[in-house]
């Protein structure tokens, strides 16, 4: 999948924060959705996105998670 069709990153729109092109909702609250119990089909119905975009907020989750680096603390 090809996130970058269905994200976009603009300094005007909500500070910055990725977010589904043309609409206003942020990937952090899609991703926040679906992690909180709801499924896709239930998010895309309550923000108003498709399936697919839904899927592209998961892919560029994975995407940003995979090139972060991670310490880990011990307890």
């Amino acid at each position: 999948m090809n996130w970058k069709e269905h994200i976009e990153i603009n300094p005007r729109i909500k500070g910055g924060k990725p977010v589904i092109r043309g609409t206003r909702v942020p990937i952090e609250v899609i991703v926040g959705a679906l992690a909180g119990g709801a499924n896709p089909e239930e998010v895309s119905e309550a923000y108003a996105v498709t399936p697919e975009q839904v899927r592209a907020c998961l892919a560029f989750a994975a995407e940003v998670l995979a090139e972060e680096s991670f310490v880990a603390i011990p307890a």
